[in-house]
């Protein structure tokens, strides 16, 4: 497997245990098809957006003061999987539950890619 098929791996690995903190601490720790509504439109959101901010880029992905893409990407993939979710369980797209979804989800993430980072670059 590749740097980038890694990357990619852990980004989907970090969006799954993210969610799963989130119903956890909402105690719903049974993994169910609700959980599903929040995993795959944050995992679609950001593999369509986040090649947009270069984050599967081996020259942006090498450079530690770039892992600020992270949270900025997140900004535009928490809004739409927020609308996707609420598109699957035919509800309103509540703001608060977008704000935390990003936040959340920038930090996990933003965590997550420093740990990817120094991993592979501890040889350099």
């Amino acid at each position: 497997m590749n740097k980038k098929q890694t990357l990619m791996l852990g980004d989907a690995i970090a969006i799954a245990i993210l969610t799963y903190i989130g119903f956890t601490f909402h105690n719903q720790t049974e993994i169910s098809s609700r959980m599903a509504t929040t995993f795959f439109p944050m995992l679609l959101g950001w593999f369509l957006l986040a090649p947009w901010f270069g984050l599967f880029d081996e020259n942006i992905i090498s450079n530690q003061k770039l892992l600020l893409r992270v949270p900025l990407a997140m900004l535009f993939v928490a809004p739409l999987a927020s609308i996707l979710r609420s598109a699957s369980l035919e509800s309103a797209a509540l703001p608060i539950f977008t704000f935390i979804l990003g936040f959340t989800n920038a930090i996990g993430m933003l965590a997550w890619r420093w740990i990817y980072y120094k991993l592979s670059n501890r040889n350099k």
